[in-house]
């Protein structure tokens, strides 16, 4: 991914939370964590965040969610002692699709991101609404999407090692390279 799209992704990030009543400070701005997950579709598979605390013990995370943009498949496995991350999702605003291991639904409202459709595993779904949350436990596939309008979901989790996740995609890189331009 390119600086520029990086920085217009950061840029678009922060103005949406401040619309939504979600004030950043400058540095804050200037480390939202732009993942592309290496695949160069950001707008279809991608996700921003802002990291507001990140410790041994806890961490809280906003997600900006453009209009139909997924987080893909993946989960957080146990690392050496420790269970994998468990996280719970507070939709803030929009709508999001969450998908975890369980009953499939019969159809689901999402859309799998187009030539990617066999590394989208699980299908029971639960919608998220502004107020609403779910809590994702340790271990378990899931993958995300926002509706129509994007979303923001605030997470609040055990200590965050995304540098572990397990993607089923094996296509994606956690932390792929930054393109400088010339």
């Amino acid at each position: 991914m390119r600086r520029s799209e990086i920085r217009k992704a950061q840029e678009r990030t922060a103005s949406i939370l401040l619309a939504n009543g979600i004030a950043l400070a400058a540095h804050e701005i200037e480390h939202i964590e732009v993942a592309g997950f290496g695949l160069d579709e950001l707008e279809v598979q991608g996700l921003e965040l802002v990291t507001y605390v990140n410790t041994d013990r806890y961490c809280a995370k906003e997600l900006v969610l453009f209009p139909r943009q997924t987080c893909p498949e993946h989960l957080h496995p146990s690392i050496g002692n420790e269970p994998g991350k468990m996280e719970t999702f507070r939709c803030r605003s929009g709508k999001v699709f969450l998908y975890v291991e369980g009953e499939a639904a019969a159809s689901i409202k999402s859309v799998v991101p187009a030539g990617s459709e066999s590394y989208y595993t699980v299908f029971h779904e639960v919608e998220l609404l502004p107020g609403e949350q779910y809590t994702i436990q340790p271990g378990i596939k899931h993958w995300f999407q926002a509706g129509d309008e994007g979303a923001i979901v605030s997470e609040f989790s055990s200590t965050s090692r995304d540098e572990y996740d397990i993607f089923t995609d094996p296509r994606i890189e956690r932390l792929p390279a930054i393109l400088e331009e010339e």
